[in-house]
């Protein structure tokens, strides 16, 4: 296992953290994976207030007695933003509790996701005066956010600087967020990958025309190593529901360096695929048709659309199509078959896509069975 420097934190995270919304199928289940984690060289657990029983369960553990000290292993628990202080004050008392810390080594506001959020977190005597109140008295050490919103709201929420760590969507298959990762990196703030085996692509079962196109790779191998080989990354996510879906990790927790020349062959073969297969149909990503009167979100439908065409990445395309509509401020916009031919984006799209038949066709590909957030 390799160890980063997590930003201005000075902590030193393993590459892989382990991410606990997954595991809760047992106390004991629970932990097994973690003492799992922690032999695998796992130094940083991650939970959340809206995990569920994580918290509670990850307390039970602590409470157990875990085989390395507790100044050797890093917990991050997440609190979403409150409108007032009062309400951070309690959600903080309530995880140390269920947590059985006296001491949070990081805090996260959960899903800074919306302009809202961020006006929360900015205003005077709101709940940033709660975090900062318990970074005061020692009970908690560093302060960041994660985000599942646009990249405008990422940057605003970095440029505050009140945080010393993020977390972000970012992915081979989804590099939209390069420009956060960029100056994140320049304010010297750790960067945390939020479930590159999930929400990079379902990685963990991938389709067979992607692995035939990764070989001698995986495709979820290909994944870790494009992250890892940028050292402005610290850590990764990996969320396991059993102990043995940690095995995924250890053949790559060595492998942190750049991309070596296979590597890179890969890659540049799985580009040249999609722009074969897609032609003049691909969707390069540039988000100029927002906004979109009817609220659908082009360029992520897009993408799904990109994927699912060039590398029968259906499930994972349906997976997440399933969440528009369905799961609130955490994956916002419409599905596809809002659209009422207006026209708009049409005039906006510099690579003159037909949109609104691309959209028809994303939804009668990717339209299923509705999904949501886990715990919402």
């Amino acid at each position: 296992m390799q160890y980063r420097r997590f930003g201005k934190t000075e902590l030193r995270l393993s590459v892989f953290s382990l991410g606990t919304m997954r595991y809760l199928a047992s106390p004991d289940n629970v932990w097994q994976t973690i003492q799992t984690a922690i032999a695998l060289g796992i130094n940083h657990i991650e939970t959340a207030r809206g995990y569920g029983k994580s918290e509670e369960y990850l307390g039970q553990a602590i409470a157990l007695g875990l085989p390395i000290p507790r100044s050797q292993l890093y917990i991050t628990t997440k609190i979403p933003p409150t409108v007032d202080a009062d309400t951070m004050r309690r959600c903080i008392d309530e995880s140390l509790e269920r947590l059985h810390l006296d001491y949070l080594d990081c805090l996260g506001i959960h899903g800074l996701n919306t302009w809202e959020h961020f006006d929360w977190v900015k205003a005077k005597g709101g709940c940033m005066q709660a975090v900062q109140e318990a970074v005061a008295d020692g009970r908690v050490r560093h302060v960041g956010f994660s985000t599942h919103g646009s990249l405008d709201v990422i940057l605003a929420a970095i440029n505050t600087d009140f945080f010393e760590f993020v977390n972000l969507h970012y992915y081979y298959f989804f590099q939209r967020h390069g420009p956060a990762i960029e100056l994140a990196a320049t304010k010297d703030m750790g960067i945390f990958i939020i479930s590159p085996a999930d929400k990079g692509g379902r990685l963990y079962t991938p389709p067979p025309t992607l692995v035939n196109l990764c070989h001698p790779f995986s495709p979820l191998e290909l994944n870790y190593r494009f992250l890892l080989s940028d050292p402005r990354i610290t850590t990764l996510s990996v969320g396991p529901a059993t102990p043995e879906e940690l095995t995924h990790v250890s053949g790559v927790a060595d492998c942190d360096g750049q991309l070596t020349s296979e590597e890179i062959t890969v890659f540049e073969s799985l580009e040249k695929y999609k722009s074969l297969v897609l032609g003049t149909e691909q969707c390069s990503q540039c988000y100029e048709c927002l906004p979109c009167p009817e609220n659908i979100n082009i360029p992520e439908v897009l993408r799904l659309r990109n994927l699912a065409v060039a590398y029968d990445m259906t499930d994972y395309g349906q997976y997440r199509y399933g969440m528009f509509e369905n799961a609130g401020h955490w994956f916002p916009g419409m599905k596809a078959n809002r659209c009422t031919e207006c026209g708009e984006c049409l005039s906006k799209c510099p690579q003159n896509l037909d949109i609104p038949t691309l959209l028809k066709d994303t939804h009668q590909r990717l339209k299923g069975k509705s999904g949501r957030r886990l715990w919402e």
